[in-house]
């Protein structure tokens, strides 16, 4: 068989890594299968158009004829290394989105050096010790403030209450978002990463592909009202240095900035409140652990979150795209083939992780890839969102000690995000 003629294996949906069902079965059944992977030769699935809201969605033929998963720890590392040879370009999920898509979904994450590392300069230049700094203050204060909004009732579900407050009004107060907007966008970005979840389809008569572009679009619309606002200002926030900043005389368009805000929504906001939420299922679960984290909180935070990150693996994959003919594991990859990077399978390599399944926060060494692989498209926000899980632990620990989940997660059905929905807890009231 040549390298353009490789055909995807005939599985069951649920034992297809593309398709959200695999990820909504028990999380023991999952990583059995995804055990099974790691062992097996590099695998191209089938793309099953039934992944997007309804079957009769016409937007469903964009889905191409399939892709490989790399589920080890080591295949993942050298793709990151080799973006020569790996594309960004071609998209970052499996889907290969309309044209539509790029003016909302298409931020610096979805593009290739050169003109990725520009745009990535950009952007840093908001990310200085200064505004890192500025932000920390402002973490500290809002997660003060939701806790005491929920210390006297007792019982919350912990996801919209607690977890998905912090990170979306630290991605708003960023860049410049009014408090008022927070509701709007807590709703579009739950569009835009869970359409494949029956909670967050879209209402009957819209299909998933024209729900995903009025969700981009809204969000679009709005940062770039905020953008046209900040023009000759002397703001603090991102935005108004974004506005402004220039390399090799190139500034950043309302149109970069807006998808790079619809970058933080996804990538700033969705993924720290998932780590979040896993960590208190986590701690839960391993009393042990969390027993050995509350004696010396300072100690053992940087193992702990380190670790909550690894396990909860809140992008479960990014796709590449092959610029030639190549191989990865000995299996011969043709150009234009679809690679998606499972992270979270790779972040459980037992070639690489002792007891891997283990909740350990003394683990060490760690070498996660929780936040991208190497190379230049390595999360620009870890820092932030390391930050955002410390102090919501410290937080929870000083006021809601006994703080502890009361059923399992309610997990989000999409192969992309590995997200929770809802989590119940419980704690004494205070």
């Amino acid at each position: 068989m040549g390298l353009s003629e490789t055909q995807a294996i005939v599985v069951a949906d649920d034992q297809n890594p593309i398709q959200p069902v695999f990820w909504s079965r028990p999380q023991s059944v999952i990583e059995a299968d995804l055990e099974q992977l790691r062992r097996q030769p590099l695998t191209k699935f089938p793309e099953k158009p039934q992944t997007i809201a309804n079957p009769d969605d016409p937007g469903l033929a964009l889905l191409g004829s399939g892709a490989f998963v790399a589920t080890r720890h080591a295949d993942i590392l050298h793709m990151s290394r080799h973006p020569e040879v790996w594309s960004s370009a071609e998209g970052i999920t499996v889907i290969d989105s309309p044209p539509e898509f790029n003016e909302f979904f298409g931020s610096m994450i979805a593009l290739d050096d050169p003109r990725h590392g520009r745009l990535r300069r950009l952007v840093s230049a908001g990310f200085t010790p200064r505004m890192l700094a500025k932000l920390e203050e402002g973490v500290t204060a809002q997660a003060k403030e939701i806790i005491a909004d929920v210390r006297g009732r007792g019982e919350v579900d912990f996801v919209t209450d607690v977890a998905a407050k912090l990170p979306l009004k630290i991605v708003c107060d960023l860049m410049g978002i009014p408090q008022s907007e927070l509701d709007f966008v807590f709703n579009q970005s739950n569009i835009i990463l869970g359409i494949s979840d029956p909670e967050y389809a879209p209402p009957e008569g819209i299909d998933g592909i024209t729900a995903l572009l009025m969700a981009g679009g809204a969000l679009s619309d709005l940062m770039k009202d905020i953008a046209r606002s900040k023009e000759g200002s002397d703001s603090d926030d991102l935005t108004t240095v974004l506005v402004n900043a220039e390399i090799e005389g190139e500034k950043l368009t309302d149109a970069d900035i807006a998808s790079f805000f619809v970058l933080l929504v996804v990538a700033g906001n969705e993924t720290t409140r998932n780590a979040i939420s896993w960590g208190l299922t986590y701690l839960t679960n391993n009393p042990d652990q969390r027993a050995l984290w509350q004696s010396d909180f300072d100690r053992y935070s940087a193992g702990a979150v380190e670790e909550i990150v690894r396990l909860a693996s809140p992008v479960t994959y990014m796709r590449r795209t092959a610029l030639a003919d190549t191989e990865l594991a000995g299996v011969p990859i043709a150009k234009g083939e679809k690679v998606l990077m499972n992270y979270l399978s790779a972040n459980r390599d037992e070639a690489v992780f002792e007891d891997p399944y283990r909740f350990n926060i003394q683990r060490d060494p760690n070498p996660h890839i929780g936040f991208g692989g190497p190379g230049p498209h390595f999360c620009l926000g870890a820092h932030l969102a390391r930050r955002e899980i410390t102090v919501m632990y410290r937080e929870l620990f000083e006021n809601l000690p006994d703080i502890h989940a009361t059923s399992e997660p309610d997990v989000l059905s999409a192969a992309f995000i590995h997200g929770v929905k809802h989590l119940d807890a419980a704690f004494t009231p205070s």
